[in-house]
């Protein structure tokens, strides 16, 4: 074995001296996200779960705004919900009259969570760790002692996005200490805009999604759909290629599409319908595998357009830690590298879907396609991803 060359085993051991510092007297940290923790596992509850193996976490969600008429003399509060490792979930409840006056209602957050966090002995030397720059009206009064950006997505390119979100934006920008992106074409799009930007892609954790390789019992939902089977788990909303399923449905009708996942942000009216197609709605990550396991080909029936110009799936890497072949529209992270490497089909029109399907299916059992999965894949975990974040933060 080749030996370590000195400046990087040097560089090696000062970053974990930075990780065991980190983690020996770990900071508070309040992460402000404009997802719900108990609705989809992804890039925040995969990170801040690790964060409160060592030290307190505070996830602050969007409010809840009470519009039943029995509930129009609510008094703003917030509600704390325990989970893992003592993480705590706020969320303030408002009344929805409130909505007419966003300023208020954010300064009213603002005075709930400063009472909340004087409460709980919260100092300054705390992280501030935001998904949403819309965060920023009920929190530019804080004081913390790093600032952290991780920007998953591009959020104004999506659905309903707030008017006032790329100005908040820039304003985040300009108070962060650092900027985290979720793959490398929202890096591309963000470098530029402050001194210190990191890109860190989508990641995995390998031994979860490994245990589709292993004999599971299919899910009682799905064991009735005959093979072969193209699924698909996550959320079901702007990004979806409603258009590509339904011809692709329609061109073979001897495979089934098989969708996991919330619909959300769209109507399920506008959804396709068939014989083929079976819509099993959302299912807890614990049970990804034992559906996943079930499949012969793992789909990214993404759009085109302008909410999926930056977005790094995640699934990417799920699917194949599954041992899955996969299909996937020409989104940028996903031909680069996956596409290029010969390790997903890239494929947008239904006639090159059924062609790419094709491939994918032959590709299963080439034991050497799997074995390049497996090398790219030990190069990454969320593990890893939040180590190299944790050295940025502390140093």
């Amino acid at each position: 074995m080749t030996p370590a060359r000195p400046e990087k085993a040097r560089a090696g051991r000062a970053a974990q001296s930075l990780v065991d510092a980190f983690t020996a007297d770990a900071p508070d940290v309040v992460c402000f996200c404009h997802l719900v923790w108990e609705f989809v596992w992804q890039r925040p509850q995969h990170l801040l779960s690790r964060f409160a193996q060592y030290g307190r976490v505070y996830f602050v969600e969007d409010p809840c705004w009470h519009h039943d008429p029995d509930d129009r003399q609510v008094q703003p509060h917030l509600e704390i919900k325990p989970k893992e490792n003592g993480l705590k979930v706020v969320v303030a409840h408002l009344p929805v009259q409130l909505q007419a006056t966003p300023e208020e209602a954010e300064a009213i957050q603002e005075r709930l969570l400063h009472a909340y966090f004087a409460a709980e002995r919260v100092d300054d030397d705390f992280i501030a760790w935001y998904y949403t720059p819309m965060a920023i009206g009920k929190s530019r009064s804080f004081r913390p002692g790093v600032t952290v950006y991780d920007c998953m997505d591009e959020l104004s390119a999506f659905a309903f996005a707030p008017p006032a979100l790329k100005a908040r934006e820039q304003e985040l920008l300009q108070r962060a200490d650092l900027v985290f992106t979720g793959g490398q074409s929202i890096y591309e799009a963000k470098v530029g805009r402050h001194p210190s930007v990191h890109a860190f892609p989508s990641s995995i954790e390998k031994e979860h999604f490994a245990k589709a390789r292993t004999p599971l019992t299919d899910p009682a939902d799905q064991a009735q759909i005959p093979h072969p089977r193209i699924g698909f788990f996550g959320v079901i909303d702007e990004r979806f290629d409603i258009e590509l399923v339904g011809k692709l449905a329609l061109r073979r009708p001897d495979w089934h599409i098989v969708l996991l996942g919330p619909v959300v942000k769209i109507d399920p009216a506008t959804l396709p319908r068939a014989a083929n197609i079976h819509y099993l709605g959302g299912k807890a990550y614990a049970e990804l595998p034992a559906y996943v396991g079930h499949w012969e080909v793992a789909a990214l029936f993404f759009a085109r357009n302008e909410s999926t110009r930056y977005i790094s799936p995640t699934k990417t890497p799920e699917y194949l830690a599954a041992g899955k072949p996969v299909v996937s529209t020409t989104i940028r992270d996903v031909v680069r590298p996956y596409g290029e490497l010969g390790l997903v089909q890239i494929a947008d029109t239904a006639a090159e879907w059924e062609a790419a399907v094709g491939a994918a299916l032959a590709q299963s059992a080439d034991s050497g396609w799997l074995q390049q999965v497996d090398e790219l894949l030990s190069t990454m975990s969320w593990g890893q991803t939040w180590q190299q974040m944790v050295t940025l933060v502390q140093a």
